[in-house]
This record gives structure tokens, C-alpha cells and sequence, in this order.
């Protein structure tokens, strides 16, 4: 009696699958970005990472506090189960010798490697600057391709200022090389520079590989600066993000790797709660 109560709720399983779950929204591990806990892992890197783990994250973007090495810190990581798919490197790195990058992140097991910044007056990024990185993005870009690393440009806001028919944003993505240089979506600053991440997930798919998971406090105009107050950065899912259609569109488009950034000051305090949001989803 009993084996045939369980081969009829294994039926009703497999025929109806709400009846045994609901739908995740969120189906991919857990990240966060190394810059979210900017004052602790200077101070104490290992009590940092355990703290990391206690909040069940598995994977990390980022890289060794100064005075380790990448295969020590990556040896910490693994210990943790913590994986490092993803690291980050300057504009002037990319630009003076992307050879250093490709062995950092080798060293790391990172697969992709991110470029947050491009250097330019404050609140000035125009055309000239846009041209400039494209050169960069692609001439690095091909360096590492040729060694199995996959480039990715962070968009930070100043790059939606108008140009031809659509954005610099536009214009960067389809001067650059989809061979070389891809994309990865920060939410915040998409939407605090006017920017629309469904719609351009939707408008360049594939182009973008890894995402972060940020979100800006509702009734918050934004601008081309690039900057915001940090009390601006929220817990996800209170801000303006529309994150079950913006996960919805990013599934489409492979992205696979997504990490939180909570560049507020309660960090420890807003990362479990973001968590909690993206396993309620």
C-alpha cells in the first residue's frame, strides 16, 4: 500500500509539477562582487570569505586582497566552496598590458574578466572617450579570447548619453567586436543613467554575459555622472527594478553568472535580505 501511495504522488509530480513546487523565477547560484564587502576583507580577507560562506554564497567576482596571491586566495575560496568565475581589472591595465590580466585570472579559475570604469572627465564621457575604449576593448578583447578569457565591459551609467539614434551604450556595443568584447549589466547603473535592462537584454541578447544585481531606491531621478549616494543603493527588490522581468529577459539571453553589489554602507545587513529576496522569487 504504501509503495503504491508513492508512485501515485510521484504521478501527480511529474503531471502537475505546481502541485509539488512553485516556479522558481531565480535559478542560478549565488554571487556577490568582492567590492560589496570593501572594508572587511582589507581588514581580516579569511574572516571575510567565512562570512561570505555563512550567507551561502558560492560564487565570487573579484580577487586577492593586497599581499596574498591569486592562487592563495583562490586555495581560501576553494576551501569555502567558493568559486571565482569572474575578476576585475583597471582601463589602464587593459591597456598597457592585458597579458598581466590573462595570468591574474588564470591563476583564479576565472573564466571572464570585467572592466568597470573608463577614464574621463567627471560627468564629461562623450564620443572621443567611447571611441577610445572601443579601440582598447577590442585590442585587449582579442588578447584574451586567444587564451580562453572571455572580456567583459560594466556599463556604469555615463555611457546612455544620446548619440545618433540611440546611446554611446548603443554605439559601443556595435563598434566592438562580439568575438572579443561582451558585456556585463549592472542594474543600478542601467537604470540610474536612463537606461531600460529588459529592453536592451532584450535588443543585444548574448552580448551580455554576466550581470550584477543592484538596486536603486525608488523616486531617485538619475543622471550621466556615474554617481549616486550610497544611501541610494537598496535592498533588492524595494527599488526600481522590475527583477522577475529583467531575469526573465536575462535567461534568454544565457546569462549564467549574477552577482550581488550592495555599495551602501549596511552591507552586511542588505546582502542576507537580497538573498532572501532573489530564493523568494
Amino acid at each position: 500500500m504504501q509503495n503504491r501511495w508513492l508512485i501515485y504522488l510521484l504521478f501527480l509530480a511529474l503531471a502537475f509539477p505546481s502541485i509539488a513546487q512553485k516556479k522558481a523565477i531565480y535559478t542560478y547560484p549565488i554571487g556577490v562582487q568582492a567590492y560589496t564587502f570593501r572594508k572587511q576583507f582589507p581588514k581580516d580577507p579569511i574572516g571575510t570569505l567565512d562570512m561570505i560562506q555563512r550567507m551561502g554564497i558560492t560564487e565570487l567576482e573579484g580577487g586577492p586582497t593586497a599581499g596574498m596571491s591569486p592562487e592563495e586566495f583562490k586555495a581560501l575560496c576553494t576551501a569555502r566552496g567558493i568559486s571565482i568565475p569572474a575578476t576585475g581589472c583597471s582601463f589602464e591595465q587593459l591597456e598597457k598590458d592585458p597579458m598581466a590580466v590573462v595570468k591574474q585570472a588564470k591563476s583564479l579559475g576565472a573564466s571572464y574578466v570585467m572592466c568597470a570604469w573608463i577614464p574621463h572627465k567627471s560627468g564629461k564621457f562623450g564620443l572621443e572617450d567611447a571611441n577610445k575604449a572601443i579601440q582598447v576593448f577590442n585590442s585587449a578583447g582579442k588578447i584574451m579570447a586567444e587564451h580562453g578569457i572571455i572580456f567583459c565591459y560594466h556599463n556604469h551609467g555615463y555611457e546612455f548619453l544620446p548619440y545618433q539614434n540611440g546611446t554611446l551604450f548603443d554605439h559601443m556595443i556595435q563598434q566592438t567586436n562580439p568575438a572579443y568584447v561582451s558585456f556585463e549589466m549592472d542594474i543600478l547603473w542601467t537604470i540610474h543613467g536612463g537606461g531600460n535592462p529588459e529592453a536592451l537584454l532584450k535588443k543585444y541578447g548574448n552580448r551580455f554575459k554576466l550581470m550584477h544585481l543592484k538596486d536603486l531606491k525608488k523616486g531617485i531621478q538619475g543622471d550621466l555622472t556615474g554617481h549616486t549616494p550610497a544611501e541610494n543603493d537598496v535592498v533588492l527588490g524595494t527599488g526600481q527594478a522590475d527583477f522577475p522581468a529583467i531575469f526573465k529577459a536575462a535567461k534568454k539571453a544565457g546569462i549564467k553568472h549574477y552577482f550581488i553589489e550592495d555599495e551602501s554602507n549596511q552591507e552586511e545587513t542588505n546582502v542576507p535580505l537580497s538573498i532572501a529576496f532573489l530564493k523568494g522569487l
